[in-house]
């Protein structure tokens, strides 16, 4: 007469047996429909064939690797699931990993601090997510724009205002954000650039996407830059959207322009989101800015003839 396991049929606890699992285990997944039996013995008992034992094995490593039970399902059952659900899981891991990675940095922020600091860091981290949520930053950019501005170019401004999170922050870069947040959280509504002269700030904004895409080659080559194309880019950025010329008494205006017009909200802005995004980030769209008006100061007072060319802001308007 036959054994179960001559005619390659298996009862639960051969099978757990055979897989290093519990017979708990196998009546889990049995029940759940991850691991179908073959047949029933003649007394109603589950019998289980070699297909399962292969299938019990890539139910453990897939189980092992932390995916739910439902998508452990998908893969047994869809021929082209793993790729999806390799990438959701992956992307859920990206996330998990991101979150430990600022929590890490934001204990040790808390670590070595005197108590006045510590009160200070508690406060600005209670704010905050890990990782934390850039939706603020981009709602005060958003702000600043005005009525009926392009969708697309508006989506572009406050891409490159919204620093990038880094991806190891220190804890000098997660103070900095929590700076950031709280900055942007309390500030009153921002002042629109240019707000009291007619302009066209389509054309301003445009301009200036260019002029600071020049700048940031210059700035990021590793020589030391040369404002040249950036500024003239830069000057003529505002000419059109004032409608007016580029010649030396318009760009002493606009250095008039860049003092009056400068807020030290954005300005701080600009200092923070530097700290956030870290040197490997690039200049940011304000540190660009701010060698721009550099370079505009800089030419009127080699031109000048004698008068003293406008101090003009580190940080842009």
């Amino acid at each position: 007469m036959r054994t179960d396991d001559d005619s390659g049929m298996w009862s639960i606890g051969e099978l757990a047996e055979r897989a290093g699992v519990t017979v708990k285990t196998v009546r889990f997944y049995s029940d759940r429909g991850l691991l179908p039996e073959s047949g029933r013995s003649g007394g109603g008992h589950r019998r289980y064939g070699q297909g399962a034992l292969e299938r019990l094995r890539v139910i453990r490593t897939l189980r092992g690797l932390d995916l739910p039970v439902a998508a452990v399902g998908r893969v047994l059952d869809e021929q082209d699931a793993l790729e999806d659900v390799v990438a959701g899981q992956l992307a859920e891991v990206g996330g998990r990993i991101a979150e430990l990675r600022w929590r890490e940095a934001s204990l040790r922020l808390l670590q070595d601090c005197t108590a006045a600091e510590r009160a200070e860091r508690l406060r600005l981290l209670a704010a905050v997510s890990a990782p934390p949520d850039t939706t603020v930053l981009a709602r005060f950019w958003r702000r600043t724009l005005p009525v009926r501005f392009p969708s697309r170019l508006a989506a572009a401004v406050v891409d490159a205002a919204v620093p990038p999170l880094p991806e190891d922050p220190d804890p000098a870069q997660v103070l900095a954000f929590a700076r950031l947040h709280e900055l942007v959280s309390r500030a009153p509504a921002p002042a629109l650039h240019l707000a009291d002269l007619p302009h066209r700030p389509t054309v301003l904004y445009e301009g200036l996407a260019e002029a600071y895409e020049l700048g940031t080659r210059e700035m990021s080559g590793g020589a030391p830059p040369s404002p040249g194309a950036a500024l003239d880019g830069f000057v003529a950025a505002y000419a059109g959207a004032l409608g007016a010329r580029d010649t030396r008494a318009f760009r002493r205006r606009l250095a008039g322009l860049m003092i009056s017009g400068f807020d030290p909200v954005i300005g701080r802005y600009w200092q923070l989101a530097g700290e956030v995004a870290g040197d490997r980030a690039g200049p940011t769209m304000g540190a660009v800015h701010g060698w721009l008006c550099g370079a505009l100061k800089t030419g009127l007072k080699e031109g000048g003839q004698g008068r003293p060319a406008p101090t003009v802001p580190v940080w842009g308007p």
